[in-house]
Order: structure tokens, then C-alpha cells, then sequence
């Protein structure tokens, strides 16, 4: 399947840093964040990709154009380091299609502007580009194939702590931990079929018109996951992605620990 990436936003919640590196493209080590979310794509099968473009689109752009391979594979120098053999290889095999979709647009609407590139496609994957999981994938797409629904969207717990809080007659009545409730969030890794064109008008937001009238016609799939899932919204969330990365076992790579596909 194809994955649309949603790239463009202004990520207000996380600051770019001194040189102006957008969101997707914050590192965590040696690789923006997007990577390892399209790392985690292809290690199922999925290494056809549409960047929806709009914020410094151009810093996108050019790390795909100089991509290194050296910085994330073990390699062999040679020549006076005239001669580089990679003995491992990460996007050789990766089909990246990039779209400017504006700077301003809403997801509903950034979606709509790559319909183009989706036609043919039965079903297809979308997600924002700054969130990680270690979600079995091929089980979650099983049972929206078995479900026969138009969209798909996977649920996680709070990512953030906080408290739920109850009043009755304007007085606090009870106060839970969130973790502690059923409350679930939307955690993306959308998987779509092209039905969904017919419910995403001009210049919406995702999930809200539209997200609304699949479920007014029970055409929304909600895939509860527990496990891991995180997103980069604040530099709080980076430091502790960087601290999971650095005790060498992150969940999200799953390519370093279940055979690919």
C-alpha cells in the first residue's frame, strides 16, 4: 500500500531549532523522526511514500536529495576514502513522491490535493509524520480488511498525564488519573480506502467534518493498541524518544527485532 505522510503543519507545540529544521525533521540520533516512521512503513511491506508538503518544504526536499546512507549503515572505506561499499542499505528500495500541498492547508485538505497519486490504490495508509509505535501493522490492517469499513484509525491511551476531573453542582466530585479511565486518544496510522475522497470537502480538517460523517454511517474503525505508541510534541517528548534510542532497544524499530516481511 501506498502511505501519505501529513508534513507540513507549523509545529507550534515544538519550536524549530536554531536552524530551522521543521518538525518531521527533528532528529532522533543520527535520523529525523519521519525516517523512522517510514523505517517502520517499510519494514512491513510499505515503502511507497506521498510527502504532503507545505511548512519549509525545501528542508524536506534537500535531505532526500543528499541523503548519506553512511550515517545509518556499517560500510567499508577504501581508496583513501575515495571508495565507500555499503554493506547494508536503508531507502535503496524506497519510492518517495513529493507533493507541495501548502503551507496553510488543513489535513483534510492536504489529503485531497494528493488524490492524484492515489488513484488505482484500493486502500491506502496516511499518517502525521511525528508519532512511533512498535504496533503489529499486518494485524491491524487484517482486521480492517475483515471489518469492510472506509477508514481506520488506531486508538492508544493518553500520551500525556493529567487528571479527569467530575463536578456536580460546580464542586469537584472525583479526580482519576487518566491512565486509569477508558478514555482513548487518536493515535493516526489511518489506513484508508478511496471512499473517503467522498467525504473530505474543500479546505476541512480530517478529523472532524469528515472523521463525523463516517461515523454517523458506521464507517469508522477504532483499533484499540496498549503498547507502545508516542508522539513528538513537545521537546520533553524528544528528550525522552533521544533516552530510549540511546539504551539501545527502542520499541519503534521493530525492523531490528521481527523478520521483515
Amino acid at each position: 500500500m501506498k502511505v501519505v505522510l501529513f508534513c507540513g503543519g507549523l509545529g507550534t507545540r515544538l519550536r524549530e531549532n536554531e536552524d530551522g529544521v521543521p518538525k518531521p525533521m527533528v532528529n532522533i540520533g543520527y535520523r529525523p523522526i519521519m525516517w523512522h516512521l517510514m523505517k517502520y512503513y517499510a519494514h512491513f511491506g510499505h515503502k511507497d511514500f506521498i510527502l504532503c508538503l507545505g511548512y519549509k518544504a525545501d528542508v524536506i526536499k534537500q535531505y532526500f536529495l543528499g541523503y548519506d546512507e553512511c550515517l545509518s549503515n556499517d560500510f567499508v572505506l577504501t581508496g583513501g576514502g575515495q571508495k565507500v561499499d555499503l554493506l547494508n542499505s536503508d531507502i535503496h528500495d524506497w519510492r518517495i513522491t513529493f507533493v507541495d500541498t501548502g503551507p496553510t492547508s488543513p489535513i483534510g485538505e492536504r489529503l485531497r490535493l494528493v488524490r492524484e497519486h492515489l488513484r488505482g490504490e484500493e486502500m491506502f495508509l496516511a499518517n502525521y509524520s511525528d508519532c512511533l509505535t512498535d504496533l503489529d501493522l499486518a494485524a491491524y490492517l487484517d482486521v480492517f480488511k475483515a471489518q469492510k469499513v472506509i477508514a481506520g484509525m488506531v486508538t492508544v491511551p493518553p500520551n500525556v498525564s493529567f487528571h479527569y476531573v467530575e463536578a456536580d453542582g460546580g464542586m469537584v466530585s472525583s479526580i482519576t488519573d487518566a491512565h486509569s479511565t477508558p478514555l482513548r486518544v487518536n493515535g493516526g496510522f489511518f489506513v484508508f480506502r478511496q471512499e473517503i475522497f467522498d467525504y473530505v470537502n474543500s479546505g476541512e480538517e480530517l478529523v472532524e467534518e469528515p472523521f463525523e460523517r463516517l461515523i454517523q454511517r458506521r464507517q469508522l474503525l477504532a483499533y484499540e493498541y496498549n503498547g507502545f505508541w508516542k508522539a513528538m510534541d513537545t521537546f520533553k517528548d524528544k528528550h525522552q524518544l533521544d533516552a530510549l534510542l540511546a539504551m539501545g532497544t527502542p520499541p519503534w524499530e521493530v525492523w531490528r527485532r521481527r523478520p521483515p516481511e
